[in-house]
């Protein structure tokens, strides 16, 4: 299969959805199979799985396998690391982190450190330490509300990431909490995410973008339009950026990521569509396995 490689990165929370049945993947998909598959449409994905559990090194290895050169996986420091304490006590485990992941190469990048929101302004000499000591990949998530205050304390964040090349992860739930349901999925989602201005960063080449959005597709357009346009704009000065899209339960993440994309391409004609799935080779790999 040829790939048409796109001008920026576009994926899910996860790969791992049995939901995605029918809709993504064939019926008959082993869960085994599930990331290959998803690499043939998508070319990034969230990595969360790293936040709540370590690798073994044969998982790595199975992903090192499974994803083509030009994917990436923006895996999430451990939550231990991020929520563990003072950053700087978590280097040694970090380092350790890096290692684990080493043998992804470039497809590993940007490292993510999502930060709780107990992560306020006086403790941004641990972040400083953390980032000069580690040198990666890496891309920051802040909740505290004083980093969405538009005072001292976003204007130093901001400028400390800037100054070392480390871009701020911008999460826009806003589609989200317009849901008044009494759903579920939607509930819990709205318990668990922050409910936090977007601020659109570009410190890097790599903008990096979590978009949330509601079960009802056509719902989140009002709230994708203004990022068709930022993400257009970014391409057009050459940035990468990353964007990835959310529903509460990710039931339906791709069918919401295929709607990015088209809606995108009509304001950037020309983009490259997106890969359907090569379902024949899909079913030889699973008769082989």
């Amino acid at each position: 299969m040829t790939y048409s490689p796109l001008p920026y990165y576009l994926g899910c929370p996860s790969w791992s959805e049995n939901a995605w049945r029918e809709g993504l993947y064939p019926q008959n998909a082993r869960p085994a199979d599930f990331l290959s598959l998803y690499a043939q449409v998508f070319n990034a994905v969230e990595g969360n799985t790293t936040f709540y559990a370590r690798p073994a090194p044969t998982t790595v290895e199975r992903w090192v396998r499974n994803l083509p050169e030009h994917f990436r996986f923006t895996a999430k420091f451990a939550r231990d690391i991020s929520h563990g304490g003072d950053l700087r006590e978590q280097l040694h485990a970090a380092d350790d982190f890096l290692h684990l992941l080493s043998p992804l190469g470039a497809r590993v990048a940007p490292f993510w450190l999502q930060l709780p929101a107990s992560f306020g302004p006086q403790r941004l000499s641990e972040l400083v330490s953390f980032m000069d000591t580690l040198q990666c990949p890496l891309a920051v998530e802040v909740r505290h509300p004083e980093f969405f205050a538009r005072g001292d304390a976003e204007r130093l964040l901001n400028r400390l990431l800037m100054d070392r090349g480390v871009e701020r992860i911008c999460l826009d739930p806003r589609a989200l909490f317009s849901c008044h349901s009494t759903d579920p999925a939607v509930l819990h989602a709205q318990s668990k995410k922050p409910k936090v201005p977007p601020r659109p960063a570009a410190f890097t080449q790599f903008p990096q973008v979590r978009f949330i959005g509601r079960p009802e597709l056509e719902a989140n357009d009002p709230y994708l339009l203004p990022w068709i346009e930022k993400v257009a704009g970014w391409i057009e000065e050459g940035r990468t950026p990353y964007v990835f899209l959310h529903t509460p339960d990710n039931h339906r993440a791709p069918e919401l990521a295929r709607r990015f994309h088209h809606q995108l391409s009509e304001r950037l004609p020309g983009l490259p569509p997106l890969p359907e799935l090569h379902q024949p080779q899909a079913r030889e790999q699973l008769g082989l396995l």
